[in-house]
């Protein structure tokens, strides 16, 4: 089998398709929720604290040294990533959330019945009745 037959089958298995295009959306989704955190979220939750902005945070582990640039440890970076990381979270907990209420629930499955109709009186007796309570008439299996 040549390779390229092997690798036209290969990606054209329904999973690796499936697989590609939630990946597509994944990153189109991940721009609307960056959108939505830099455009949205962010200016209120900005005036709430203050203007505190960690990003510009960070320790110097050794300044600059001619055209060397100086080495540091961006720990307020560090910080926004957990902060947006713990908004996106939640907002696709809430997405999910939301989608799950609006699925509607399969019918419950009609219980099994208990009892069966006498074929001579018909009344019901129940299920494993050799003879019917009423007219004692012999039931079929």
């Amino acid at each position: 089998m040549s390779m390229v037959k092997e690798f036209k089958e290969f990606a054209m298995k329904g999973n690796v398709v499936d697989m590609a295009v939630g990946v597509v959306i994944g990153g189109a989704f991940g721009r609307i929720v960056s959108s939505f955190l830099n455009d949205v979220m962010m200016p209120p939750l900005g005036m709430l604290t203050g203007g505190v902005d960690f990003t510009d945070h960070r320790l110097t582990l050794k300044a600059a040294e001619g055209a060397g640039k100086a080495v540091t440890l961006n720990y307020g970076a560090f910080i926004t990533a957990i902060v947006d990381f713990a908004i996106v979270a939640f907002a696709v907990f809430m997405l999910v959330k939301g989608m799950n209420a609006l699925k509607r629930e399969a019918p419950a499955a009609p219980p099994a019945p208990t009892e069966k109709q006498c074929p001579e009186c018909l009344l019901n007796v129940p299920l494993r009745a050799k003879r019917c309570g009423h007219c004692s008439q012999p039931l079929p299996a």
